[in-house]
């Protein structure tokens, strides 16, 4: 019975999800679990409330998009990255999700793809998803001195993992109401994708505009923004091609005058990509999965930055397994041209590595370390990483308002603006932003459009954007093996990803998690996927 199994599951999340408050230090979120409650007893109070909101921020999307923790394996987005064939993890023969979705043979190994990704992305999204809705069915009892603000955020989190849920497997069921102990059981129906955006996705997240702080997410005690919803919302109508509605969502954020790009203070060590990796709370920063070293630490992700090898030879102590989970393909590198800071050593990716403490030099064989998230104070000193993950950031918002301008309007001078600041923070040849935003004008609109593709790509290969971009455009970046910088966008379908394997159309979705349909019989299959 599969709303039995949801009912476990999201019921103890919900009473899982309790705070004893900020911590005396920090405004840091925290937990307490009170699994000794039941549902009558718990939402009388602020802190009751305030607790299951808390929950949200650690829980369901924000964790699938952001937790590299684990020993052997990446985070769910990674997972979905590897269908362009792309990247690749050394534990793919253990991890078989990996190359499964690399090889896009994910159809014939339906069992193990739901053991594997599909059950814990459904059960976490969906734990969120009751929790979000207990929280507005009972915070009106509740005496609260903000309580519109909790509401908002709570609906935040409820439309982005209704939304990951949809990118993931399409038609899943919609539900508004907490599933309680002693509900009878139903069995529900997948929901048309389009209901779940038009009657939660995109009015949740409207509702959480309007009701957010305006302000940075630093400024904010770290909690949800106005900003922040405008991005995810700005993501929604990108993914539904609806480009109009997303500009003034992105321009809104650029004109708070709250965030800016990083800058460069050289073009080693101290540059904005360097600052990024090791700094929390910059000004390009719109929202993160927050880090520390007592609530919720990085986890292995430090090592995730070298690769078997470096464990072999010693390098770290501190670490008892370094493993490359996320091995960014020499042909995806060809996308930076020769003069862009972002491939240099020691920006994004590192090919060899001196351990300073006692003079080893590491050299990768065959492989491509990520710089980007190395930790040196967890790999040297501590074992605790606390470096928060980046979500969403200031060149995402300028590079989204790019591409959805020239959607709708062509290539003006505020889309080329906007492009050319991302592109002259990497460029090392001392151009301008304007000197680069007039050569942009003489773009054609698809040129430009797709010049916009390229530098997402550049941007944020190890923020795992890569597959929403290919669904979004339904185009595949063709990189070429022999001239940097050179990409093709070719039709998704039909395309040959990076490893050499067919896009299909059920390569769209992941399947539907098998126990789940085991127990509702009103459950169905994604097409090209088994019910067994």
């Amino acid at each position: 019975m599969q709303q039995t199994t949801m009912r476990k599951i999201v019921t103890t999340a919900i009473l899982c999800a309790g705070l004893a408050g900020f911590t005396a230090c920090s405004d840091f979120l925290d937990e307490e679990p009170k699994s000794a409650l039941t549902l009558e007893t718990y939402y009388q109070t602020e802190s009751d409330i305030i607790g299951n909101v808390n929950y949200l921020y650690r829980n369901g999307v924000p964790s699938l998009l952001s937790d590299m923790s684990g020993a052997y394996r990446g985070s769910s987005v990674s997972v979905t990255s590897m269908l362009t064939g792309y990247f690749q993890s050394e534990y793919e023969g253990q991890e078989v999700d990996f190359i499964y979705s690399r090889q896009l043979t994910r159809q014939n190994f339906t069992a193990s793809v739901c053991t594997y990704w599909s059950n814990d992305t459904w059960d976490d999204c969906y734990e969120a998803i009751n929790v979000a809705n207990a929280v507005l069915k009972y915070i009106d009892n509740v005496d609260m001195s903000s309580p519109e603000q909790y509401k908002a955020e709570a609906r935040f989190f409820r439309a982005w993992n209704y939304f990951y849920l949809v990118k993931a497997f399409g038609d899943v069921p919609m539900m508004t109401e907490p599933t309680e102990d002693g509900d009878a059981v139903t069995y529900p129906t997948r929901t048309a994708e389009e209901t779940i955006y038009t009657d939660i996705i995109i009015p949740d997240l409207q509702e959480a505009v309007e009701n957010l702080p305006e302000a940075t997410f630093a400024g904010n005690s770290h909690r949800a923004t106005k900003y922040a919803a405008e991005m995810v919302l700005a993501d929604v109508y990108m993914m539904r091609g609806q480009y109009s509605e997303a500009v003034p969502l992105l321009q809104d954020v650029i004109g708070s005058g709250l965030f800016s790009l990083t800058q460069n203070n050289d073009l080693e060590l101290n540059s904005a990509f360097n600052l990024l990796r090791e700094n929390d709370d910059l000004a390009e920063v719109i929202y993160a999965y927050e880090r520390d070293s007592q609530v919720s630490n990085s986890g292995n992700l430090p090592a995730h930055a070298f690769n078997l090898a470096a464990g072999s030879a010693g390098l770290f102590e501190t670490y008892s397994l370094i493993v490359n989970v996320y091995n960014v393909s020499d042909r995806y590198q060809n996308v930076y041209e020769e003069n862009d800071l972002r491939i240099q050593p020691n920006q994004f990716f590192h090919w060899t590595y001196t351990n300073p403490n006692t003079g080893q030099t590491f050299t990768f064989e065959d492989q491509t370390g990520n710089w980007y998230w190395y930790d040196e104070e967890a790999l040297l000193e501590t074992n605790i990483g606390t470096k928060d993950w980046n979500i969403y950031r200031y060149a995402e918002t300028l590079l989204s308002a790019a591409e959805c301008i020239a959607q709708t309007s062509g290539v003006t001078a505020e889309a080329a603006g906007y492009l050319a600041q991302v592109k002259a923070r990497a460029n090392m040849e001392g151009k301008s932003a304007d000197e680069i935003a007039t050569e942009l004008q003489g773009l054609g609109q698809q040129a430009f459009i797709e010049e916009c593709w390229k530098e997402r790509l550049r941007e944020f290969p190890l923020e795992m954007k890569i597959w929403d971009d290919c669904v979004r455009t339904m185009k595949f970046p063709d990189i070429s093996e022999t001239n940097r910088g050179e990409v093709t966008f070719v039709d998704l379908i039909g395309a040959t990803n990076g490893s050499g394997a067919t896009f299909k159309e059920t390569d769209l979705h992941w399947p539907i998690p098998v126990e789940e349909i085991q127990r509702n019989p009103n459950l169905t299959q994604n097409d090209g996927y088994s019910a067994q």
